[in-house]
């Protein structure tokens, strides 16, 4: 039984680190911390959708949280920072943003200057 609850707190505790972004490392938006993640497409890599979480501490702050986080992705990715942001009307500029419970994303294309 012993072995168990200790193999137990192992699992636990793996868990609990490879969920984490390390405190010092976070960047904060508007006071808050908003988890991030990049999906890129399969047919096309430079085309991506980057979603935040606990979007409900602040939209504004979960919005520069996604563009941050899709810049982040195209300079690592391709080293540009430059975003074609995608279903933006013609006439405007920036991204549009979709929200869906406590998500906000964006999605876009890196753009590569030759």
């Amino acid at each position: 039984m012993r072995a168990y609850r200790a193999a137990g707190l192992v699992l636990l505790c793996a868990l609990l680190v490879a969920g984490c972004t390390k405190r010092e490392e976070r960047v904060l938006f508007d006071g808050n911390y908003y988890p991030a993640k990049t999906r890129a497409e399969r047919s096309d890599p430079r085309s991506f959708t980057a979603t935040v979480r606990r979007a409900g501490r602040g939209i504004e702050g979960a919005q520069k949280a996604a563009v941050h986080e899709a810049t982040r992705y195209c300079v690592e990715s391709y080293g540009t920072s430059a975003i074609a942001w995608a279903g933006v009307p013609e006439g405007q500029e920036g991204p549009v943003y979709a929200r869906s419970g406590d998500r906000v994303s964006v999605s876009g294309r890196c753009e590569i200057w030759k």
